[in-house]
């Protein structure tokens, strides 16, 4: 019995992304960090990155298991992969965690409908009512 999915291309490559970015978040703290020490291992870089890896996970298990809260952690992997983004290119030396991120929080936004295009046309449209 072959098993067909349900998952739109959009969803398909939003799990890839937080896949991929679970993955680099988790093999870099781990081990770049790790090794290098002193600002890669700050408690609250460390912990931001950690964090990272394990939303983008989540996010990546909703969205294949077609759980109605894969909207919610996706917006919410999205503000993590910011952060962790933002952090990582701060301390230096993690160009593939930053761009890994980024893309990651850019299909999360889009997947929970948080896009900053979306969230800024909403905002036009209260201030002209």
């Amino acid at each position: 019995m072959q098993h067909t999915s349900t998952l739109s291309d959009a969803m398909k490559d939003c799990v890839e992304d937080c896949q991929r970015c679970h993955a680099e978040c988790l093999e870099t703290a781990m081990n770049l960090c790790l090794d290098r020490g002193g600002r890669h291992t700050e408690p609250e870089h460390f912990r931001l990155m950690i964090s990272c890896a394990t939303l983008c996970q989540s996010a990546a298990d909703l969205m294949l298991s077609g759980s109605a809260f894969h909207e919610r952690q996706c917006a919410l992997c999205a503000v993590a992969c910011e952060a962790c983004a933002q952090s990582c290119e701060e301390i230096g030396g993690m160009e593939q965690c930053v761009e890994l991120c980024r893309q990651c929080e850019k299909s999360c936004r889009e997947m929970s409908g948080s896009a900053p295009r979306e969230r800024s046309a909403t905002k036009h449209r209260a201030a002209a009512s």
